[in-house]
This record gives C-alpha cells, sequence and structure tokens, in this order.
C-alpha cells in the first residue's frame, strides 16, 4: 500500500467527522439568527397593533364625547 492511499484512508474520516461538525455549528448559528429576526418581527407587529388600538381608543372616546353632548 503506497503512502499516499493510506494518508488518503486516514485524512478522509476525519476530514468528513469534521465537516460534519461544522455543519451543524453553522445550522445552529442559523436557527439561531432566524428565531431573533423572527423575534423582532412579532415585537415589531405588537408595537404597531397596540398602536392601531391606542388611535382607535382615541377615536372612540371623541365620538362617545360628542354623543354624551347631544343627548
Amino acid at each position: 500500500m503506497s503512502e499516499d492511499i493510506y494518508l488518503l484512508t486516514l485524512c478522509l474520516p476525519l476530514g468528513t467527522i469534521l465537516l460534519v461538525f461544522g455543519m451543524r455549528y453553522l445550522a445552529a448559528i442559523r436557527q439561531a439568527k432566524a428565531k431573533t429576526d423572527q423575534d423582532e418581527a412579532y415585537r415589531a407587529l405588537a408595537e404597531s397593533t397596540r398602536a392601531a388600538l391606542t388611535a382607535m381608543q382615541a377615536r372612540l372616546d371623541g365620538i362617545e364625547k360628542i354623543l354624551k353632548d347631544v343627548e
């Protein structure tokens, strides 16, 4: 058996193991980033919903005041 083939049979399994762990590490990083982006989107949606509800409450208060003045 030549030295090149022997070294290749040693390096390929080790390289495969390192590649698999590297891919798992990168997948974990991407999942964490996706979750962070999703949380930020939920916060932005909640804030815009809260602003819309506040505006509707202000309009409703104005309508109630007008209706009480009419009575």
